[in-house]
């Protein structure tokens, strides 16, 4: 028997960082190597891209449906962004961190905000891209937007990027692999916290066994 016992709910994982920082690929990784963790998948009123796979990079929907589901008090947190609609549904995350599952949240800065408001104890991580040099390449090499689209996207990620203080953490993606090892690291830093024990034991067994250290002559240093 352990002599801790520690909470065993699941955390709320937000990871954002602006466009181009790779953070869909990061945690494509970390999904792969933590099978303990899930994926909430966000709603957008954005246009599907050529790379997207609905259901599962996002819930793709209409304007008008999106704002029907606001009505509905369907998300638990939405946001405009780049002129579309963003949200967090509410649907499974409750049941997912009552159930052991630590639950990932894409979202951006705004949505972030929005969820500390709502769930201070989440772990907030930002994704930096190693220099603006190589974040506008690699908004320009998506080939998914017009140039009037990437200015746009690297202004709002270039504003985002002073938003980094907000956040418990920070991972420079340089090297993927080394990206994806330092977020598996604060994961599992997380779940060693002290503000997660709930009980300690110290049972009979346990005080028997130091009382017989404390009475063994090995340890009698008065020789």
């Amino acid at each position: 028997m352990s002599i801790i016992k520690q909470n065993q709910r699941g955390s709320v994982i937000v990871i954002s960082g602006p466009s181009g920082s790779g953070k869909g690929t990061i945690i494509d990784q970390v999904l792969k190597k933590n099978p303990n963790c899930w994926l909430s998948v966000s709603t957008t009123s954005r246009p599907i891209r050529t790379n997207d796979i609905p259901g599962v990079t996002y819930n793709f929907v209409t304007k008008a449906e999106f704002e029907e589901k606001i009505k509905e008090n369907y998300f638990l947190e939405y946001n405009n962004y780049a002129g579309n609609y963003y949200g967090t549904p509410k649907e499974f995350i409750n049941k997912k961190i009552e159930a052991g599952m630590d639950v990932i949240l894409e979202i951006e800065i705004n949505g972030a905000q929005n969820i500390k408001k709502l769930i201070p104890e989440a772990i907030f991580i930002f994704i930096m891209p190693p220099s603006i040099e190589i974040m506008k390449e690699r908004l320009r090499n998506r080939g998914t937007d017009s140039e009037e689209k990437i200015l746009e996207r690297f202004k709002i990620a270039y504003q985002e990027i002073n938003e980094v203080t907000k956040y418990n953490y920070v991972v420079v993606n340089d090297k993927l692999e080394e990206a994806v090892e330092k977020v598996n690291s604060i994961l599992l830093a997380e779940k060693c916290r002290v503000d997660r024990i709930e009980e300690v034991f110290l049972n009979n067994k346990e005080e028997t066994i130091h009382e017989g250290l404390l009475d063994n002559k090995q340890f009698d240093n008065s020789k």
